[in-house]
């Protein structure tokens, strides 16, 4: 099953710690099914400092992957989470919401 959340999209969590929350996607994994979002699911990261490099020691905090189960995609038009459906217009097919029918 084809991932229907993609890079740059507005998502909502709909479960986990997070509910509620809202945040841009940074990146997503099909494979595992799992995104990032920007700003949430912060994980604490005890790294090395790297005399060569320009790394930093200490505790970095980072965005941690969410399953795609507990994301939705933020309707444009009324602003709550919505599924997505594909349309097909002029021969290409497009993303739209499930709630409203705004193209995203």
């Amino acid at each position: 099953m084809p991932a229907r959340i993609r890079k740059n999209d507005v998502v909502i969590v709909i479960s986990g710690k997070d509910r509620g929350k809202e945040g841009k996607v940074l990146r997503v994994d099909p494979e595992k099914q799992r995104a990032y979002v920007e700003g949430l699911n912060i994980i604490k990261r005890h790294q090395r400092a790297r005399p060569g490099s320009m790394e930093q020691g200490g505790v970095i905090e980072k965005e941690g992957p969410i399953h795609l189960s507990n994301i939705a995609i933020k309707d444009p038009r009324d602003k709550k989470p919505t599924r997505i459906k594909t349309i097909e217009e002029h021969g290409k097919r497009l993303r739209a919401s499930a709630r409203t029918g705004v193209k995203i």
